[in-house]
């Protein structure tokens, strides 16, 4: 019995009840073993049946809930479903079988150099969430799953953001994911894999470019400032013109306001405060004097 191998930063997941195996067909040719196949088959079995009940430890082989194990009897695969979960038997003679783990994996995808469409270098890693759907195209199709689809997914990573700008990358993370994981989905269906997700984790860029977004962040969020405060100029503007129209149309409504802004600054400053006298009211006590 043997297992695939994993990929180092690839970690198995608990099986979860929407994780079931769907096994696809390998090949729709039906070949047998052949006469010399036959013999030894039946060799074997007669070997069991005289050593039995000894051999029917060797015979009986225990799979797990969340594996499946793909039976070769001869060197071809003997079912095209694989088996399990439960008890299967072998002949331990003629059979082997792969047990295949269908659990989630987990592979960290390492910090990837890449450069962006508008020439701008930047690091990005990222991760990818996949299971194994079909064991015996796992087996029969890829000679190392895990580690074929490690590298396609750091291939797969470069090759998308390659075509994306520094703004595409920063502002579009979910929707370049979802495009990661249908590119890979569709490359490794003949593998037997589904690929449940992909996230981008970090997205890393040289301190100068840094320094040069905060920059022209500053210097937008500065125009900004300047064509509020000139609206607001403008309004105040408008707004001093219309009172002054008022105030010119009531000449005792000046004197009122006069008497206000006396009370407010009164109120907040304890300080000496220059009354501003009419000058019309120095008119009238100058014509008094002559006329007396």
């Amino acid at each position: 019995m043997r297992k695939l191998p994993t990929v180092p930063g690839c970690v198995l997941r608990q099986p979860l009840e929407a994780c079931l195996p769907v096994d696809g067909l390998v090949s729709n040719r039906r070949e047998g073993i052949g006469v010399c196949g036959w013999i030894l088959v039946s060799i074997s079995f007669l070997l069991v049946l005289i050593t039995f009940p000894i051999s029917i430890w060797a015979c009986i082989k225990v799979v797990r809930e969340y594996e499946r194990a793909v039976v070769f009897r001869l060197g071809r695969i003997l079912s095209k479903k694989a088996k399990g979960p439960g008890l299967i038997l072998i002949l331990p003679c003629t059979d082997t079988f792969i047990k295949i783990d269908l659990r989630t994996v987990t592979c960290n995808i390492p910090p990837q150099e890449i450069l962006t469409k508008d020439a701008v270098t930047t690091q990005v890693d990222g991760v990818v969430y996949y299971r194994i759907h079909s064991a015996v195209c796992a087996v029969a199709n890829v000679n190392n799953v895990h580690s074929a689809t490690f590298l396609l997914a750091q291939t797969t990573l470069r090759n998308v953001l390659g075509t994306q700008t520094l703004a595409q990358l920063l502002a579009g993370r979910e929707e370049i994911a979802h495009s990661i994981q249908a590119m890979l989905d569709s490359a490794t269906e003949q593998w037997g894999i589904k690929v449940a997700r992909v996230e981008i984790k970090d997205v890393r860029i040289p301190v100068a470019m840094q320094r040069v977004m905060a920059a022209e962040a500053e210097a937008t969020r500065e125009a900004r400032a300047k064509v509020v405060a000139a609206e607001g100029e403008m309004n105040a503007s408008k707004a001093l013109k219309q009172a002054s129209m008022v105030l010119a149309e009531s000449p005792a409504g000046l004197q009122l306001r006069y008497l206000q802004t006396l009370t407010t600054v009164a109120a907040e400053n304890n300080s000496t405060i220059v009354f501003p006298l009419p000058i019309n009211l120095l008119d009238g006590f100058g014509q008094k004097n002559r006329g007396g």
